[in-house]
């Protein structure tokens, strides 16, 4: 059906052929419209130190780290890691990757542990800074975000709060090029203390990507100083 119909129209330009796309190309790569069947339906992970650890350890006070999500060619963040699908099928003149993942399902548990001696409010924030391939340190926003949206969906973040309860909280974002956003969620931990959180979202079909998921550990800390049960 896909080869025989007439199934993606009006058609865009024809993509750079992916052994030409890399940092610092003299030509801006062209990924092309994604037209076909992709690999895949979801992106899982568990997010911890190392492959043996159990666990996520939180920044240090007033630091940060973020993990890049629908990733494309030129775009990670200097992570070279792409996240972009293989197509199984397409169209000769259409994009070879499915650039954003449209529609795939992400599912990222994080197993945050505070391994400092300290109490801690640690923020979970979804992002979408500048793209950019030079800095694997750093992430670059703008002060008044304008023009078009990067980002308009539906996310959900899963977790124990203070009281031993188990939470559910739905947000729906609208995020422009280079906006830093509010944290979707913010706990407050004791020392030596291990909370999983899990962030789902069906990457969607309008967004421009890449994104990145963000855990901080705020200057102060917000909860109360009553002594833990």
């Amino acid at each position: 059906m896909l080869y025989r119909g007439y199934l993606a129209y009006p058609r865009d330009l024809a993509p750079t052929p992916p052994d030409q796309i890399r940092p610092g190309a003299p030509r801006t790569p062209i990924y092309g419209r994604v037209a076909g069947i992709s690999q895949g339906a979801s992106w899982q992970a568990t997010l911890v130190d190392n492959p043996k650890a159990q666990f996520l350890s939180i920044p240090q006070r007033g630091r940060a780290f973020s993990y890049p999500l629908s990733t494309v060619s030129v775009g990670t963040y200097a992570t070279q890691q792409v996240q972009s699908a293989p197509m199984l099928a397409r169209y000769p003149d259409t994009a070879y990757l499915a650039h954003g993942n449209y529609g795939v399902h992400y599912q990222l548990k994080l197993p945050l542990k505070n391994v400092t001696n300290n109490r801690q409010s640690v923020s979970l924030t979804l992002q979408t800074p500048i793209k950019q391939d030079q800095y694997n340190d750093r992430l670059f926003f703008m002060r008044q975000p304008s023009g078009q949206i990067f980002f308009r969906g539906t996310v959900r973040v899963s977790y124990v709060d203070g009281d031993n309860q188990s939470q559910e909280r739905f947000f729906h974002l609208t995020q422009r090029r280079g906006e830093m956003s509010n944290p979707l969620i913010t706990l407050n931990m004791q020392p030596g203390e291990q909370r999983e959180v899990t962030v789902d979202l069906m990457y969607p079909p309008d967004a421009t990507p890449p994104q990145v998921l963000t855990v901080k550990t705020e200057e102060l800390y917000y909860g109360s100083f009553s002594s833990p049960r």
